[in-house]
């Protein structure tokens, strides 16, 4: 093999970071770059589940996950908006591993970063511009520094401000729903079962709960439908008085947790249409800039993480001059299987907001879901990518 590639990684965020780590776990030199002037998250929890932590144990980061992270267990349930019980939620894989988590996305990101050498990860750089010859691409930053590598790796958002050199842009689509989310400690919610994940399904709304931070605290996130569009946004405040009227008449246990919330961030609900490439030449997409997806399945996370492993995997066996052909051995390996999740968590989300006139086809379906998500956690990425690597050109 000739000289191994140089990776420049845009965007500071859980897929950028587990990249990171991915691509350094293979012997590859790697920079991060990322606009904000510090790495970090609102409070908010992300839903870690078994697809993604057998490659969180690959990096050596499962001690990382087990401190951090709030095991989720078998008596996690589906709910009607009253709070009769529909069927119990699948949280382990085909194969009965149950290594699902809540996270805290401030703790994943921390953990993630921690992990990486120092200087590895440099803040306060917006990219704004990119271009690329035969053999070497160059991002330039708002501050005016620029970067050159071998790969360059677009893992910077849905608003990616690199996607438009791979594919024309496109207007993000909007779902007319907006969720409200926060965080509520343990010592407020001293009877709440830290060792589940709730949720509650209604007419055009859902109500979800589970544990993270090691079971100190819980995240919930309000599903209510808007008629307006607004920005797509972690942090725009919401008004906990509105979100409590939301779901008035809904099981108390709800109510229990809402009277406890003090301050909530709203997010306006956005994908997009699954693209038809994400690679050109020396530049390729992951996770939320490549296929950014609604939260109904828990998987966008857990997605791009699997792309990272996916790309670090094909890398570590090429030089640089198969980079662009490993780039699109990446690609064709991982989007038939994100395009499959977007368009599902699509379809979940329907269901979860009850667009159905008989609600017993609707709990029928919930509680099948847990043979599609058993396979949805049992896929490796690894063999696949190995095999990817193998049929590249030497």
């Amino acid at each position: 093999m000739g000289s191994r590639p140089n990776v420049v990684v845009i965007g500071g965020g859980i897929g950028g970071l587990f990249a990171a780590n991915a691509l350094i776990g293979q012997g590859l030199h790697v920079s991060v770059y990322e606009q904000a002037f510090a790495l970090g998250e609102v409070g908010a929890g992300v839903f870690v589940t078994p697809n993604a932590v057998r490659h969180l144990d690959r990096v050596g980061l499962g001690p990382a996950v087990e401190k951090w992270g709030a095991r989720v267990g078998p008596g996690s349930y589906y709910f009607r908006h009253d709070g009769t019980p529909i069927a119990p939620v699948q949280v382990s894989d085909a194969f009965g591993w149950n290594a699902t988590f809540g996270m805290h996305r401030a703790d994943f990101v921390d953990f993630l970063a921690a992990n990486l050498p120092a200087g590895i990860v440099h803040t306060g750089h917006r990219a704004i511009g990119f271009e690329q010859t035969g053999d070497v691409a160059r991002v330039k930053f708002a501050n005016g520094a620029t970067a050159e590598a071998e790969v360059v790796v677009a893992a910077d958002g849905i608003h990616s401000e690199l996607r438009s050199y791979v594919f024309p842009p496109s207007k993000p689509v909007f779902h007319g729903t907006i969720s409200y989310r926060g965080l509520v400690s343990r010592e407020r919610l001293p009877n709440w079962p830290m060792d589940r994940w709730q949720m509650w399904v209604g007419p055009s709304k859902h109500f979800l709960v589970f544990p993270v931070r090691h079971g100190t605290m819980v995240t919930y996130v309000g599903f209510v439908p808007t008629d307006g569009e607004m920005e797509e946004s972690w942090s725009a405040p919401g008004d906990p008085a509105v979100l409590r009227r939301e779901f008035e008449g809904w099981d108390p246990r709800i109510g229990n947790v809402l009277q406890q919330v003090d301050k909530t961030f709203r997010w306006a609900l956005y994908d997009r249409e699954p693209l038809p490439t994400w690679t050109r030449g020396r530049l390729t997409l992951l996770g939320d800039a490549a296929h950014p997806m609604l939260p109904h399945l828990g998987q966008g996370a857990n997605q791009s993480i699997e792309d990272g492993m996916a790309l670090a995997t094909i890398l570590a066996y090429v030089d640089t001059s198969a980079v662009p052909a490993s780039l699109l051995a990446y690609e064709r390996l991982r989007r038939a299987r994100v395009a499959e999740v977007q368009l599902g968590a699509r379809q979940n989300g329907l269901r979860l907001d009850s667009a159905y006139a008989d609600l017993n086809i609707r709990d029928a379906e919930l509680a099948a879901h847990a043979e599609f998500r058993k396979h949805l956690y049992a896929y490796d990425v690894v063999p696949g990518a190995r095999a990817a690597a193998a049929a590249l050109p030497r």
